[in-house]
């Protein structure tokens, strides 16, 4: 074969030599030729490829050619512009790795040569709307610093991206990938905070609304003026045969507001479909131009210096008749070829699925070792135990619930969190639920009545998000700190429950800090922050409640972190504090490690977490879940795994557990992270 370059002796020698090996490693015969076509078109285009950074760019995507083929085929064969369309995929590749800065490509191969850093104990995440934090991207910098002090060092800051001011789904309805809403800055501004977070070893996540784009966006408009081409971008159709056909199996996902998955538009006389609100219209990834410019807007972010992308929506990418179009083989494979794609251009930048499915679902949107997908996913079933386990005061749905989630692959990560920007489900699988001896329909029944303060005894001040009347059926929103009874305690100035709705805030995030994953603090909650009711004024909000727990940064509450005795010191010092003791400790950086023990009493969750390839016990955490002192047999630590004679001492406070009469015991919502005492 035939070099592309005659005239460099460099490049000759290095690819002869790589040739062999990838001929004999990874290529069937056509692929092998169908990429040295390729590689003469972008020749042809940018002139010869000579230089270092291009070799690096062959080498990628000579590892990568035959499976991105693969994948590409798997959904596109079949059509006659299958071939054309790929090629036209790899010369956007090319052309995204040319505009990528050496500083980032620097920071690539630093990052290939760990592939694990993102495991690292040392990363502890905040999301937040730059709106209400800061009010626009420029005043983000002069709060970095808050940020650090807190310790916080990987920031997802929540979708920025042009939207419509009216409907715009709190950022999620996207009329331009590539700008910034103006009222929050430009481009050049996510740019310059990508680098300061590089020079103080942050990480930056940013939102990519894959599924669908707002009506205002301009291939809508295009498609609305009957562009044919970017009529295909969406799944339109002139009257409702084959939407009902859609329809027969879809769910909806939000009824009361958007109900069914289509809407027409008089004026073109077509039916659309947008599952999620009728001003966001989905993407038809049956068309290959719209993956391509799908990852193009994709590696444009990669390129701004965004480490983290967050796939908005990721289960719903692919819609087939018949099915709920959701988790459905496709979307997998679409998400494979962007990750593929990816490590070719970008290989630094990680993907987060934004997947809030089942245990047995979510799993696999980690794909395989041999073939990865996403990096990160939302550990959605802690969430909603610990939330569980707070209103029942027991931890036997979490043992029954997570003794079953399966295990995800090594060198993929979980984010725990104890709530997002969205509500809280209630997603437990029904047979966990009669395992521990509840009827489902009634348990679940009985969580909405506990947090939105119905119950008897109950302290949380939460609503009920897109309540079905007919089923019952519906989610909880609010804030941490008001789900928790922190607006209930201060509105009665009851000393008592006050001090201990902080103490469920701090274990709360003592078990996202500890359980085995990326913890994800929502901004607010670090200094217990309650609902805030003024978008009940606001017409674009007041029918989405969850608005209730998305309200501005107050930064008067924050100075308060500075007055002792303040809910905001405790709260603030004490999320610090853990922090702290994650990044001293090896037993929290991710490599699946955790591992659950029965206690022996019913409100208290044990497991132990050990350092990186070793299976030695290095830690037991115990939590009390009860409004009660709770205890656990002293031989407890045996069965975790510690020497029967070693002297203990609890990370968090210092000192030994309290013992008393052979038994360990906790004050309510206490939490201990027991190890031995070095020699």
């Amino acid at each position: 074969m035939q070099c592309l370059c005659k005239n460099s002796p460099f490049l000759k020698g290095t690819l002869l030599i790589f040739e062999v090996w990838i001929i004999k490693k990874v290529y069937r015969a056509a692929d092998h030729k169908l990429l040295w076509q390729i590689l003469k078109k972008i020749e042809g285009k940018y002139g010869t490829l000579e230089d270092k950074q291009s070799l690096i760019f062959i080498t990628r995507l000579s590892a990568n050619f035959s499976q991105i083929r693969k994948l590409f085929d798997s959904v596109y064969h079949g059509r006659r512009d299958c071939e054309r369309q790929f090629q036209n995929l790899i010369l956007i590749l090319y052309t995204r790795y040319r505009e990528r800065s050496r500083s980032l490509k620097a920071l690539d191969r630093r990052r290939e040569n760990e592939p694990e850093w993102l495991l690292s104990n040392q990363w502890v995440g905040m999301s937040l709307y730059v709106e209400h934090f800061s009010n626009d991207l420029k005043g983000f910098l002069d709060r970095i610093d808050y940020l650090q002090e807190l310790g916080v060092n990987l920031i997802h800051l929540m979708p920025l991206l042009k939207t419509p001011r009216k409907e715009g789904d709190g950022g999620y309805a996207v009329s331009n990938y590539r700008k910034v809403s103006p009222d929050l800055g430009s481009m050049e501004d996510i740019s310059n905070i990508a680098r300061v977070f590089r020079k103080r070893g942050m990480l930056l996540a940013l939102d990519l609304v894959l599924n669908h784009t707002s009506d205002k966006h301009k291939w809508a408009k295009k498609a609305k003026q009957g562009d044919k081409k970017y009529r295909e971008y969406y799944y339109m159709y002139p009257d409702r045969s084959v939407p009902d056909l859609f329809e027969a199996h879809m769910p909806e996902i939000f009824p009361d507001t958007a109900p069914g998955n289509f809407t027409f538009l008089p004026k073109q006389k077509k039916w659309v479909m947008t599952v999620f609100h009728r001003y966001q219209w989905d993407l038809n990834y049956r068309n290959p131009q719209v993956l391509i410019e799908m990852v193009d807007v994709l590696l444009f972010l990669a390129n701004q210096g965004v480490d983290i992308l967050r796939l908005d929506a990721a289960p719903y990418l692919w819609k087939e008749i018949g099915t709920g179009c959701q988790n459905l083989a496709e979307a997998h494979t679409l998400l494979k070829l962007m990750r593929r794609c990816a490590e070719v251009v970008s290989p630094g930048v990680k993907f987060i699925a934004e997947a809030i499915v089942t245990p047995t679902e979510i799993i696999k949107y980690f794909g395989q070792h041999e073939d990865p997908e996403c990096d990160i996913a939302y550990n959605a079933t802690l969430m909603a135990l610990i939330w569980n386990s707070l209103a029942t005061t027991k931890a036997n749905l979490l043992y029954q619930s997570l003794n079953k989630l399966p295990e995800k692959p090594t060198g993929a990560t979980w984010i725990n969190y104890a709530r997002c920007h969205d509500d809280i489900g209630l997603g437990f699988d029904d047979e966990d639920i009669y395992q521990v001896g509840f009827d489902a329909k009634m348990h679940r029944a009985f969580l909405l009545d506990y947090y939105t303060g119905k119950f008897q005894g109950s302290q949380a001040k939460g609503a009920l998000f897109m309540h079905n009347q007919h089923t019952g059926d519906a989610r909880i929103s609010g804030s941490l700190a008001s789900l928790a009874g922190l607006e209930k305690a201060i509105a009665d100035k009851s000393v008592e429950q006050t001090m201990l709705s902080i103490n469920k805030i701090i274990l709360v995030h003592a078990l996202i800090m500890s359980y085995g994953g990326l913890p994800m603090i929502y901004s607010g909650d670090e200094i217990g922050l309650l609902n805030q009711y003024d978008y009940l004024s606001d017409p674009g909000k007041k029918a989405d409640n969850r608005w209730m727990h998305r309200g501005d940064m107050d930064w008067n509450a924050a100075e308060k972190r500075n007055v002792a005795g303040s809910v905001q010191s405790r709260i603030f010092n004490e999320i610090k504090k853990l922090i702290e003791i994650r990044k001293d400790n090896l037993y929290w950086s991710d490599h699946n490690s955790s591992r659950l023990i029965h206690s022996g009493n019913q409100h208290i969750l044990a497991f132990t977490r050990s350092e990186p390839d070793s299976q030695r016990f290095s830690m037991l955490v115990l939590a009390n879940f009860d409004s009660n002192i709770q205890s656990v047999g002293k031989d407890l630590l045996i069965r975790a795994g510690l020497q029967a004679d070693s002297e203990i001492s609890d990370l968090f406070t210092g000192s030994p557990p309290t013992i008393f009469k052979g038994f360990i015991e906790l004050q309510p919502y206490q939490f201990y992270f027991i190890v031995e005492k070095p020699e």
